[in-house]
């Protein structure tokens, strides 16, 4: 008995050995911090308040932005970035804040939409939502 415990132990233990390498591999590569700034963050209140001068953009898949989104919202997800950007493009201007938004604050969608405006597109005033469609739902009520 005590020889099957010691080799599912050794086992267990070279099972891990894989997953430790990796932990201590990219332990200074991993970002544990929200990649967005809270400056580039925006409340649903603070997103209304902005009224005409703000394009939404959802950063959720089709088939969520189909059944419900923002009115007016413009669905731009990393799925089709390159057939959407130019509709979204063409509804900006400069004075214009983008908010954009994915399904709930965990989502990271939303932070990789806009951190590819700023980047490639090179918008400013692009905020992301925080909590997201969540709390725009919450919000509504």
């Amino acid at each position: 008995m005590k020889s099957l415990l010691r080799q599912s132990l050794l086992l267990l233990a070279l099972a891990c050995l894989p997953a430790v390498g990796q932990a201590l591999y990219y332990r200074d590569k991993v970002s544990w911090q929200s990649p967005v700034a809270a400056s580039d963050m925006v409340t649903v209140a603070q997103a209304r308040a902005w009224g005409g001068n703000a394009i939404w953009v959802d950063a959720r898949p089709e088939e969520e932005f189909e059944r419900q989104h923002v009115p007016g919202a413009i669905l731009l997800n990393e799925d089709r970035w390159n057939e959407m950007l130019p509709r979204m493009l063409a509804t900006w201007s400069p004075e214009k804040r983008v908010v954009v938004y994915c399904s709930s604050e965990s989502c990271g969608a939303s932070r990789e939409v806009a951190r590819r405006l700023r980047e490639e597109a090179r918008l400013q005033n692009v905020f992301v939502l925080d909590g997201g469609w969540e709390a725009w739902l919450g919000e509504k009520k």
